[in-house]
């Protein structure tokens, strides 16, 4: 091929195929890049997109092409914006000659301005703080299962070959995790440890008066550090110097 009218029929056909299948909202455009600059566009579909239209001139990325400044011009899923506000997301390739001389260039320019827009409401539609893994059971005891294994993972033992230290840790997660609220599963968690209700009771009070105090401790650690910020804050309010 010497020149794009060589494959002018072709051409206009691929034009017609891809206009229609993406439909008004992408624009097409064939550039002869051996005609004046100011006059490159020879055929155009959906030419409101950019508010082009045949004979028009080419843009910046051909210019860079022609001046031998770029290699390889073609470029794919790149985005540009009109001087009207709108999001294109545009690829264009060169076409050349039988002697390896660029003569001509096929763009295509999406507009994706609303689906942008949709974009960013679904995002804000879709928004979450953390990801909570949440079991789905069929059952109660599917339930209780899963808890066990769950507290099994993070104490890494089986819960017949744990210790004590590591059976309080394994009772305090399945406690925390509301396990005791699931009727008759002391019998089950017996079961797993190899350990009487008697011995399980006992743990469990352990368990929980050392979260009391923890919690109780806690909680004065921070009434005290509010009591000292307010005193602070006094001072501050006294004496100007102190302030940052």
């Amino acid at each position: 091929m010497d020149r794009l009218e060589d494959e002018k029929q072709l051409l206009q056909q691929l034009l017609s195929l891809i206009a229609s299948h993406f439909g008004d909202r992408c624009e097409v455009v064939l550039h002869d890049l051996t005609n004046e600059y100011n006059h490159t566009i020879i055929d155009i579909r959906n030419g409101h997109i950019t508010g082009r239209k045949i004979g028009g001139c080419g843009s910046n990325l051909g210019l860079e092409v022609l001046s031998g400044n770029m290699k390889d011009g073609d470029r794919f899923n790149y985005v540009t914006t009109t001087l009207d506000g709108k999001i294109l997301r545009s690829s264009s390739i060169y076409i050349k000659n039988d002697a390896g001389v660029v003569i001509g260039s096929l763009c295509i320019n999406l507009d994706i301005t609303e689906s942008i827009q949709f974009e960013g409401f679904l995002r804000k539609y879709n928004h979450f703080e953390t990801t909570q893994k949440e079991f789905f059971a069929h059952d109660i005891n599917n339930l209780l299962e899963f808890l066990i294994q769950q507290a099994c993972r993070l104490i890494g033992k089986a819960p017949r070959e744990m210790n004590k230290d590591e059976r309080l840790a394994f009772l305090a997660q399945l406690d925390s995790k509301g396990a005791f609220q699931i009727a008759k599963s002391s019998v089950r968690i017996c079961k797993e440890l190899g350990i009487s209700k008697f011995t399980l009771y006992n743990d469990l009070d352990s368990i929980r008066s050392q979260s009391k105090k923890e919690n109780g401790h806690h909680q004065k650690k921070s009434a005290a550090g509010d009591a000292e910020d307010t005193a602070q804050s006094s001072v501050t309010e006294d004496d100007p110097s102190l302030e940052e």
